[in-house]
């Protein structure tokens, strides 16, 4: 495993701290890289998992299909099947060793999978408007609010999406080797709204 001080974020050659404009002022969209985001995958039945974990999380995971689960903004699970969640965390590989432990001797699959993966935040007033552009699922916030999250393509990359709040604000996470290119396809897509690249 390489040095944690010589990792890179995956849009680290972009330039995009350089870029921060502090606030988004006047435009319509703001985009931002969250680097490094701490990720886990489990797979297990959830009356399994979900008696396993919950004391170790401090709350159970999400049994409704594209819903989400947390204490506070610290820890978030993630729906993405029915044997298959996402638990979100500031450190993947202590989450990951957490779980492992909550769960050691049962039918159960947990694997950090953060590395692998950028994440894209994309917020603002225009901001589903955007991700209508490139994106199949009905996002009106009827059908699609804070706290869903739901599996997808986004101008032909495999997303997961995940609604962070009403402004609207989504996390949008991507495999690295598609990161550059989502991020200058929605860079593009958002200029007719005003974009800012902001810090995280």
């Amino acid at each position: 495993m390489a040095e944690r001080y010589l990792r890179q974020s995956a849009l680290a050659h972009l330039g995009l701290v350089g870029r921060d404009q502090g606030d988004r002022g006047t435009a319509g969209i703001a985009m931002a890289e969250r680097p490094f985001p701490g990720i886990v995958n489990l797979r297990g039945t959830h009356d399994l998992l979900s008696a396993a974990v919950e004391p170790a999380l401090g709350f159970a995971l999400p049994a409704e299909a594209n819903s989400t689960t947390g204490k506070g903004k610290a820890v978030t699970a993630l729906w993405l099947g029915p044997d298959e969640w996402w638990v979100l965390g500031p450190d993947g590989t202590k989450l990951a060793e957490q779980l492992a432990k909550a769960l050691d001797g049962q039918p159960a699959a947990v694997t950090e999978v953060g590395e692998s993966r950028c994440c894209i935040t994309v917020a603002g007033p225009h901001a589903r408007e955007l991700l209508a552009k490139g994106c199949p699922l009905d996002l009106h916030p009827s059908i699609f609010q804070s706290g869903r999250c739901a599996q997808s393509t986004l101008a032909k990359a495999g997303i997961l999406i995940h609604q962070v709040s009403d402004e609207p604000a989504y996390d949008i996470y991507v495999l690295r080797s598609f990161a550059e290119y989502l991020w200058r396809w929605l860079e593009d897509a958002a200029q007719e709204y005003g974009v800012a690249v902001v810090a995280t």
